[in-house]
């Protein structure tokens, strides 16, 4: 016999508040009253280490599927921009859209300090349950919604009208927002970004605010919620976390496609961090903010950093008391890596809600507090 997914929302909804909150009671009551099976259609991904593996609900049955659906995970729907019901058998790419974990989506909502009577732009339709879940404690008219892929946000307003939420949702790029409708409350992006898109900073009112996840190309993120300022800044601190933000990057912010990676010898030079310490969540951040145009590639205890633009790179291997680390191109992407992570130990390595930023139109900073202010200048 199936179980009835009133039942199983309701353990959702407990599971994700006990392992992850407490979160706002109004949000604990979307997730047992929004049908999340609704927001994934007919099929999902799952990896199998080495492609993407469509999993589609005949095949499996209702209760796997159920199940599946209810589990708190993330479920990928898009791969190289191919929906899972699409493909007969599994596909190599990355990811391009999934149905964020329901944990995630709910602690993004919560950090947003929505009270219930908000204007609200969410940039990131993606399935739609977000947007559904915001609608059950806003009203769907004070709900906008813009989705990137045009696909994804067909299937997104089907899902939406067939569980009875009508918001206004907007087919675009959503660094643009959506001037139409502002201005609003708060902005609410389910995707990461490299740097808070001007638009964003007009569309919100003073004293409104915006939460989202900052990235970059080495994929370390952390989360922060920004106040508007009557001088048209936004400023706040990063959210302490207990696991990882896994939001994906928003597509034009995306790395630039690179290829095949062969070591250059370069600049010899010994380092007294251990690649391992970039294991860390806030080095690993502290890192990509020291070299934003980098990517980050893992081999094992080593590490090897690429710019595409420059043909710079950086690649560490261990020796009998250490590490040297070879560096070749117009950027010495380690030096860059190492002046920054040699501030934030000298600071005690403290937590992501040391550090903070401020946004306007003209710059972006990410600053650390400690015996001397150090800050960050984001790329644009």
């Amino acid at each position: 016999m199936t179980t009835a997914p009133a039942t199983l929302r309701r353990t959702l909804s407990e599971r994700v508040n006990a392992g992850h909150g407490p979160f706002d009671a109004a949000w604990q009551a979307a997730v047992r009253s929004v049908p999340r099976e609704a927001f994934l259609g007919t099929a999902a991904f799952r990896h199998t280490g080495t492609a993407w593996e469509p999993v589609y609900r005949e095949e499996v049955g209702e209760e796997e599927w159920l199940r599946m659906v209810y589990d708190d995970r993330t479920w990928v729907t898009q791969v190289g921009g191919r929906g899972a019901a699409d493909v007969a058998g599994p596909v190599a790419g990355a990811p391009t859209s999934s149905a964020t974990s329901p944990s995630l989506v709910v602690r993004t909502l919560h950090t947003a300090r929505l009270r219930g009577d908000e204007r609200v732009l969410e940039i990131g339709t993606g399935t739609g349950y977000s947007t559904a879940l915001l609608c059950h404690r806003l009203g769907a008219d004070n709900v906008t919604s813009v989705e990137y892929d045009r696909s994804v946000a067909g299937s997104a307003a089907e899902h939406l009208k067939a569980a009875g939420y009508a918001p206004t949702l907007v087919t675009g790029d959503g660094l643009n927002g959506h001037r139409a409708g502002a201005d609003y409350d708060a902005l609410v992006a389910t995707c990461a970004v490299r740097h808070v898109p001007v638009s964003w900073l007009l569309q919100v009112r003073d004293g409104g605010s915006l939460t989202m996840t900052l990235s970059g190309w080495m994929l370390a993120a952390a989360s922060i919620r920004l106040t508007v300022e009557e001088d048209g800044s936004a400023r706040g601190r990063f959210l302490a976390c207990g696991d990882a933000v896994s939001y994906m990057l928003a597509r034009p912010h995306e790395r630039p496609p690179r290829p095949s990676f062969h070591r250059h010898p370069g600049v010899e030079r010994d380092t007294h961090f251990p690649p391992t310490l970039l294991q860390d969540p806030v080095a690993h951040f502290v890192a990509q903010l020291a070299a934003p145009s980098a990517e980050l590639v893992r081999l094992d205890d080593d590490i090897v950093l690429l710019d595409v633009a420059t043909g710079s790179q950086a690649w560490t291997e261990p020796h009998s008391t250490g590490w040297t680390v070879h560096q070749s191109g117009p950027l010495r992407l380690w030096d860059q890596v190492a002046d920054a992570l040699a501030v934030w130990l000298d600071a005690g390595r403290p937590g992501i809600t040391a550090f903070s930023m401020t946004a306007d139109p003209d710059d972006q900073v990410v600053s650390l507090r400690g015996k001397e202010a150090v800050s960050w200048r984001l790329p644009n």
